[in-house]
């Protein structure tokens, strides 16, 4: 009990509205927080500086287009590559069930606030396509953010019909594309068995949100969850567009080591390395989604290597520059214009 007043009051989640009418009759209406650009919102646009990485790898499980209907094809828009990296590179549809999951470069951690964000392409704010999230410290044992749906359960919300955001809580979707829905491992600080600063693996489920028992999914309250259904289509239920990492274990770099005198100047970059002789070096260039540009491997080093690699031939953009060799690493963020 301690632990869930002090989530509802360290984010200010739950807005109570209090209405007092004659007779001392008070009426107590709850909600979550609001669409994008609303006061209280918790949408996290995809531009915004705090995230510092993104999903490397996605495997699926694909459900029905209508798992209501015996006769139901699996859905078939998108595939798993498009979930990885900066949103806005197609999506994957779960279809009604289905799963997805995610790894990334390094294990997601608990930091102060939100540590991840799961990005969804609905085009407005009312149409929402729905997923639980859970996270594996072992890629074995996945342990789910407690769901919330307030949404009414007594009408079936029809195939293009609206799901109020204000009244679903730690469920993907719940914002329109471009906007991830953030979410704060600590609040899963209790689960024992789990390591919230070690966290290599994360799961989507698509919400089934019939209202029908015999099919719907429910929230952790025992709430039937209302979403569209059915969406007898090829991109049925939850798509998938990106994951965002805002807090992430550092890699064990040793920047000062073997790496001497980096220099970078008209998308020109050298510098020298100074150790590692005839042992294999990688040096590769990255995109801020994450993808490998270029990728040099360097065997027999004398002792004093002097590398140069012309990059004038990128676009202008962030990138990154990463060096292995053996167990130690380099990483300079390159600046291209």
């Amino acid at each position: 009990m301690v632990l869930l007043m002090k989530k509802y009051l360290k984010y200010n989640l739950l807005i109570s509205f209090i209405l007092l009418y004659s007779f001392n009759t008070v009426v107590v209406f709850t909600q979550f927080a609001p669409i994008p650009g609303s006061l209280g919102t918790t949408a996290i646009h995809k531009d915004s500086s705090i995230f510092i990485n993104w999903a490397t790898n996605c495997s699926v499980n694909l459900g029905l287009e209508d798992i209501s209907n015996p006769q139901s094809a699996f859905v078939s828009s998108g595939n798993s590559s498009m979930a990885i990296g900066f949103p806005g590179n197609g999506i994957i549809s779960l279809g009604d069930g289905g799963e997805a999951i995610l790894t990334f470069e390094n294990p997601i951690m608990n930091g102060n606030g939100w540590d991840f964000a799961v990005f969804e392409n609905s085009f407005s704010d009312t149409y929402l396509e729905l997923g639980f999230v859970e996270v594996s410290s072992n890629g074995h044992d996945f342990y789910r953010f407690e769901a919330t749906s307030l949404t009414q359960d007594s009408i079936q919300i029809d195939a293009f019909g609206s799901v109020n955001t204000e009244k679903i809580n730690n469920l993907a979707g719940k914002y329109r594309v471009n906007y991830g829905t953030p979410f704060d491992l600590e609040e899963l600080a209790f689960e024992i068995a789990l390591d919230i600063n070690h966290i290599t693996h994360l799961k989507i489920i698509d919400v089934v949100g019939s209202i029908d028992p015999n099919y719907g999914s429910y929230d952790h309250l025992g709430n039937l969850i209302n979403d569209p259904f059915p969406t007898p289509y090829p991109s049925s239920g939850f798509d998938l567009d990106a994951v965002g990492v805002i807090h992430e274990q550092p890699l064990k770099i040793k920047n000062e080591i073997f790496i001497e005198n980096f220099k970078c100047y008209n998308g020109l970059i050298e510098f020298t390395i100074n150790k590692f002789i005839n042992k294999e070096i990688i040096i590769s260039i990255v995109d801020i989604n994450g993808k490998k540009l270029i990728e040099k491997i360097i065997n027999n080093v004398d002792e004093k290597f002097e590398f140069k690699m012309n990059l004038n031939y990128l676009k202008s953009g962030l990138y990154l520059m990463k060096i292995n060799a053996e167990s130690e690493f380099y990483i300079r963020k390159i600046f291209i214009q």
